[in-house]
């Protein structure tokens, strides 16, 4: 079944479809929030709360959304919200990027470039997280983001640019 069928049987009232959905995106989601330098226990709310909110507002699922592109809007608005509510009270990053699945990168160099990301404005930030970590496509960003693709584009751009003279400025 694929997720916009089983958000759309949740969306008709059958709540039980949902689970499949969590089970799905319960661990990207929390990796995602983790990646975004949000404590674990914090983390493990804030993907709670994207699946509260994704029962809560499931009639405004509409047929033809990709629902990967619904969720993480979603879970980027609880954590723009997390923001305002934290006022950026960040903990230590050694515990917030401690995940046993990192890509290609030792943990030391991953949390060089965690310091760095976060030493570069929040939309770029924004683009390259979901680009780089969450596998998006520039279209699917857009959406998220609610720009159009070549700003995405440019984001991702300058984005890089500035990530890579933080980086070496770490090193």
């Amino acid at each position: 079944m694929t997720d916009e069928a089983a958000m759309q049987l949740v969306a008709g009232g059958d709540l039980d479809k949902a689970a499949i959905l969590y089970e799905r995106y319960k661990r990207p989601l929390f990796n995602f929030y983790l990646r975004f330098g949000v404590a674990r226990d914090s983390s493990q709310d804030l993907t709670q709360q994207v699946f509260y909110r994704i029962i809560h507002y499931r009639q405004s699922y509409k047929d033809g959304y990709e629902f990967k592109t619904w969720i993480y809007r979603i879970a980027r608005n609880i954590y723009h919200d997390y923001l305002k509510e934290q006022s950026h009270n960040f903990k230590d990053l050694n515990e917030n990027f401690d995940l046993a699945e990192e890509e290609n990168y030792d943990d030391e160099q991953y949390l060089l470039i965690q310091k760095a990301l976060k030493k570069i404005p929040q939309e770029y930030q924004d683009v390259l997280r979901l680009s780089r970590y969450e596998d998006l496509k520039y279209e699917e960003i857009a959406n998220v983001l609610n720009i159009s693709v070549s700003l995405v584009k440019v984001r991702v751009h300058r984005g890089l640019k500035q990530l890579k003279e933080e980086f070496l400025k770490l090193n």
